[in-house]
């Protein structure tokens, strides 16, 4: 079965845009938006998993506050930790 990248990266950029927050839908929409055209099978997978995670997490994350979850060291999280909106 081969992989149809172009629909996983049309499911990425909606589920980065529609969250459920403004601020995080604006957040990962510019990350996404930056990245998604550089990444290979593998990060894009690291990037669907990333964005199952709920929006208080990622928003903790991304400011260096205490989650409630332990985040992989991996490109995806690198990326999205070191992301200058």
């Amino acid at each position: 079965m081969s992989v149809d990248i172009e629909q996983i990266k049309k499911k990425i950029i909606y589920r980065s845009n529609y969250r459920g927050t403004k601020e995080m839908d604006k957040l990962l929409g510019a990350f996404t938006n930056k990245y998604l055209d550089q990444l290979n099978v593998k990060d894009l997978n690291e990037l669907i998993k990333f964005l199952e995670i709920d929006d208080n997490n990622l928003y903790n994350f991304y400011n260096g506050l205490k989650t409630n979850i332990e985040f992989e060291d991996n490109k995806i999280n690198n990326l999205f930790k070191n992301f200058k909106y």
